[in-house]
């Protein structure tokens, strides 16, 4: 079925700008070479679809009152005076690691431990900010 909304490279290429106006302005393109099949969309579409993708994170208040943040869906944790300290911390934590991630993305990618990492990979990336990331983390309170 998804072959009817392939567009060919050779196409693709030979109209580049009218496409990428076409995907910014309009809708996400499907595009086909040979065996090859890819998606061409904006960052505003990506980053709607990664919505559903949330950082979650355990908290644990250490016995000198610092607050640790230990990261559910990557092996990440950051500690801090107190929990804005420790979400901004985690927040260059998450956007260091994906920064590592996408520039080894055929290692990290192929990693069966680190695939799943790929949408908060994205995610992060798009948004950029560590103080925003670290803010976007649900914290629930664990136990030590």
């Amino acid at each position: 079925m998804i072959d009817v909304l392939m567009e060919q490279a050779t196409n693709v290429r030979k109209q580049w700008s009218s496409v990428c106006d076409s995907v910014i302005h309009d809708k996400p393109q499907f595009i086909k070479r040979t065996r090859d099949k890819m998606w061409l969309s904006s960052l505003d579409t990506i980053y709607e679809i990664l919505q559903a993708y949330q950082f979650s994170a355990a908290k644990y208040i250490e016995d000198d009152h610092s607050i640790t943040l230990s990261l559910n869906e990557i092996d990440l944790v950051e500690n801090g005076r107190n929990e804005q300290e420790a979400r901004l911390n985690l927040g260059k934590a998450i956007l260091d690691y994906s920064l590592d991630y996408y520039n080894e993305y055929e290692l990290y990618s192929h990693s069966p431990n680190r695939k799943g990492h790929i949408p908060y990979i994205f995610k992060a990336l798009i948004i950029d900010d560590p103080k925003k990331i670290g803010d976007m983390v649900q914290c629930r309170d664990g136990e030590n």
